[in-house]
């Protein structure tokens, strides 16, 4: 009799093991696992284990916060599932092999601080959708292969400290929107096929420590962006920057 309830109680322990996600969310990580070929990751997930012991995933309060893929040989395509994950605040699935475009449904995360898709092979444009991200802090989209333009939606991007998109194929103006992210400290579009002038207003931010913009089609001259009494020195021509380091 003893053993039957023991067996029971470990039935039991295991359910709420397994009950700790909505089935939304489980399926959101299903479906990243099965589009990103998630059995030859580098560090692979047991589909069949409670999902808080899924490598990556943090779990809050019965919600998945994080998700940390970084240098996991992800290849595939990002899932529109990926939307479903409404709880996330870190989201870096940076260094990985990930192709297609960014799915639309990124704008469904409006809790989120973080998002790394740095150094993939993405393609295609930054979704207007972005502008869903209002806690958006830190933006990193380097080195892919995304065209387009600057969204004039990140202008809803109130809270962005780091907009990283070097080593694109972005094209068009920096845009005029970008005025309204007062709290960026660095603005990183080397290397990409930016064109026309750089806002001048971009001098009067105060906490902007970085900016680079070499290797673009902007119009060459030299600016001065101050940082408070600190300014950052930058040489369109040779893409030399001088950064504030404090």
């Amino acid at each position: 009799m003893k053993a039957i309830k023991l067996s029971l109680l470990c039935l039991f322990i295991t359910a709420l093991s397994f009950a700790n996600v909505t089935t939304n969310e489980k399926a959101a990580l299903v479906a990243l696992y099965n589009s990103t070929n998630g059995s030859q990751w580098t560090h692979t997930w047991d589909l069949s284990a409670p999902v808080e012991n899924w490598y990556g995933v943090t779990i809050k309060n019965n919600k998945v916060v994080e998700i940390s893929l970084e240098f996991n040989n992800l290849q595939g395509i990002l899932p529109q599932e990926i939307g479903d994950l409404v709880n996330l605040k870190y989201l870096n699935f940076g260094v990985n092999k990930l192709s297609g475009s960014i799915p639309s449904s990124i704008g469904n995360l409006s809790k989120l601080e973080t998002l790394n898709l740095s150094m993939n092979i993405l393609e295609g444009s930054i979704p207007s959708s972005i502008s869903n991200l209002s806690r958006l802090e830190i933006l990193e989209l380097g080195s892919n292969k995304l065209t387009g333009t600057i969204p004039t939606e990140i202008s809803a991007l109130s809270s962005l400290v780091k907009l990283s998109l070097i080593d694109n194929k972005i094209s068009g103006e920096i845009p005029a929107e970008i005025m309204a992210l007062t709290q960026l400290e660095e603005i990183v579009l080397a290397n990409n096929q930016l064109t026309g002038d750089v806002p001048f207003e971009l001098s009067y931010f105060p906490k902007l420590k970085t900016f680079m913009v070499s290797d673009n089609k902007l119009n060459q001259e030299y600016i001065s962006v101050i940082n408070g009494n600190n300014p950052n020195m930058m040489d369109l021509n040779s893409g030399s920057v001088i950064t504030d380091n404090d």
